[in-house]
């Protein structure tokens, strides 16, 4: 797997969190970008905020490597015990109060009979992706397998991107005020290591690979997980991005009413405790 590193390595993002804290005089250079991109005529509705067409066609395109990479997330193995955040935050440097992935748990059944089910959630990797479509300076492109990533020596901190997705997979970060979320650990998978979440999972419930190879480790989950309980299932599938993330389980309907939306990111409160049990 090969992608141009001098654009989207994570290495370039640390980099130039060192500089911005030692220099924030970059910050206003990114906000008269942002400002600049904010006086563009809109649309009603999401759609209001994506670029012409010819401004993202290109970059909605993947590269011709010959992989589809793809997650499956079996939910029923899943007793949520956040190692896939940890181990995320350890290997992307997340600060504090930010998630590039997080996982969300839903109560359900009534005392005797109660569950707690899980649900890890990052990037949807979407092959129509929303975020694309409404980047306004163009930082956000597909990379190997149909990976979203973001160029971070392009990004203008314009934040649409945040508006538009509709499974609240990205955030802001507060020192750099530049686009995050997952680019499915490239920097590991071009080396030909899984992402640093998957081998952390002690459950084995995430699987990552090329869903367009039949004998792939991943493909293979989904075919017994499909035997053993039926069809998987996708997140907001009415949202027409095509996600290519698959669950097995039924954590994803009973979970999804708590996901963050369109504007919204991962956010602490998820844990809250008095957020533990909610009531229709």
């Amino acid at each position: 797997m090969t992608q141009d590193r001098n654009t989207t390595d994570p290495n370039d993002r640390r980099d130039f969190l060192k500089k911005a804290s030692a220099a924030l005089t970059i910050l206003p250079l990114a906000a008269a970008r942002a400002e600049g991109a904010a006086a563009m005529p809109r649309q009603d509705g999401v759609a209001k905020h994506f670029q012409p067409e010819e401004f993202w066609r290109e970059r909605m395109e993947p590269p011709d490597d010959g992989q589809k990479l793809g997650w499956f997330v079996d939910t029923r193995r899943c007793f949520g015990c956040h190692a896939c955040e940890v181990s995320c935050k350890a290997e992307n440097d997340v600060p504090l109060g930010k998630f590039i992935r997080q996982t969300f748990y839903k109560d359900v059944g009534e005392y005797p009979r109660v569950a707690r089910m899980f649900l890890p959630m990052a990037c949807q990797h979407c092959e129509d992706a929303p975020c694309i479509k409404a980047c306004p300076c163009g930082a956000l492109k597909k990379g190997a397998g149909g990976t979203v990533v973001v160029d971070y020596n392009t990004c203008c901190g314009h934040a649409t991107c945040v508006e538009v997705c509709p499974y609240g997979a990205i955030y802001m970060d507060p020192v750099a005020k530049q686009a995050v979320k997952c680019h499915n650990c490239y920097h590991r998978t071009e080396q030909g290591m899984e992402p640093a979440c998957v081998p952390t999972c002690p459950s084995e419930a995430l699987y990552f690979g090329d869903v367009s190879d039949p004998e792939s480790k991943i493909s293979q989950a989904m075919r017994e997980a499909e035997t053993a309980d039926g069809p998987l299932s996708q997140l907001r599938p009415e949202k027409n991005t095509r996600p290519q993330m698959w669950f097995a389980g039924p954590a994803p309907v009973e979970a999804e009413p708590d996901i963050p939306r369109e504007g919204e990111s991962y956010h602490p409160e998820a844990y809250n405790i008095h957020n533990w049990k909610q009531t229709s």
